[in-house]
């Protein structure tokens, strides 16, 4: 019994020592009870919190898209929902996974590779947050996203950089977009980066060099175990200095067999193979499953090949 009251009264001499800490900025408290302890200017450390359970990321096979799901728990987000060709298959896959509740749904930029489906997926499932950056489009695709959201009294929210959202045991930062124009769309993409136990997931939609650099200026810390890689294996994204930063596992590749555009790139591949990145596609390989324990991430794949489709 005695065991048991001193230690209870270390977690409050403790929880007070990490509130002080905080107020004197030496410790960050994170909304998922996680916290960072700041030594000195150079060295943090982040205090991992435990898990129960898996956490699975689905990179769905909507051809030349991104349609992205992600399932801990019993809670639910997607990423991109690929094209409007596209738009029954995504709408299936999410049914066949018995999800009826996305907790948030993210459309990473405005292109029909990206939002195509997603005024579909707003009319079959509730959706409790739908994010989008601030640039719009003149397309019939992307007014029919705006149709569908006012039809359910959805607002697109714009999220800011940093804030952090929780999505069960896991939670998500966002990292991008870091200005408020570009002339590439691309580079407004919603660039996220999840945590779930120790392991980390980049999804980078299709932004592109310059927002990869902005990233870098900033001195984000990019550092994950797997890599959404950028605008489908395209050369306009994955710079050398940004995958360095990032040093991923294993990357995933959503792109389309035999594609117009020559994706991905000889140059992606290259640099993949360098730092010998186990890759994933869906060109070859379908839909791809990333399943995490919080410690370890396995896959229902073997991973695919280095083969570009042009230089």
């Amino acid at each position: 019994m005695k065991k048991k009251n001193v230690s209870n009264g270390l977690k409050v001499v403790i929880g007070i020592i990490i509130a002080l800490a905080s107020v004197f900025g030496y410790v960050t408290l994170n909304e998922d009870g996680s916290f960072y302890l700041h030594l000195d200017n150079d060295i943090s450390y982040q205090a991992v919190k435990d898990v129960d359970g898996e956490l699975e990321v689905h990179f769905i096979d909507v051809g030349q898209a991104d349609s992205i799901l992600i399932e801990q728990g019993e809670y639910s987000m997607l990423i991109d929902a690929g094209t409007n060709s596209a738009a029954q298959t995504v709408v299936d896959y999410l049914e066949d996974q018995d999800i009826s509740e996305l907790e948030y749904v993210i459309g990473t930029h405005p292109h029909e590779d990206h939002i195509g489906g997603m005024d579909n997926v707003i009319s079959n499932f509730s959706i409790n947050t739908l994010l989008f950056p601030k640039v719009t489009a003149t397309t019939k695709t992307y007014e029919d996203v705006i149709s569908a959201a006012q039809a359910k009294n959805l607002k697109l929210t714009v999220p800011q950089v940093g804030k952090t959202y929780t999505l069960g045991e896991a939670s998500f930062e966002i990292l991008a977009p870091n200005s408020s124009s570009y002339s590439s769309t691309n580079d407004y993409s919603i660039v996220i980066k999840l945590t779930y136990g120790e392991n980390t997931f980049l999804f980078t939609g299709d932004a592109e060099e310059l927002s990869e650099e902005e990233m870098l200026d900033k001195n984000f810390d990019l550092s994950a175990d797997l890599l959404k890689v950028g605008h489908h294996g395209s050369d306009t994204s994955t710079s050398q200095a940004f995958l360095n930063a990032v040093n991923p596992q294993y990357a995933v590749i959503s792109v389309g067999v035999d594609n117009k555009y020559g994706h991905p790139k000889k140059s992606t591949m290259e640099l993949l193979k360098e730092k010998g990145i186990e890759v994933y596609r869906t060109d070859e390989q379908g839909t791809i499953i990333a399943v995490s324990d919080g410690k370890n991430i396995t896959f229902n794949q073997s991973p695919a090949s280095y083969r570009y489709m042009s230089e």
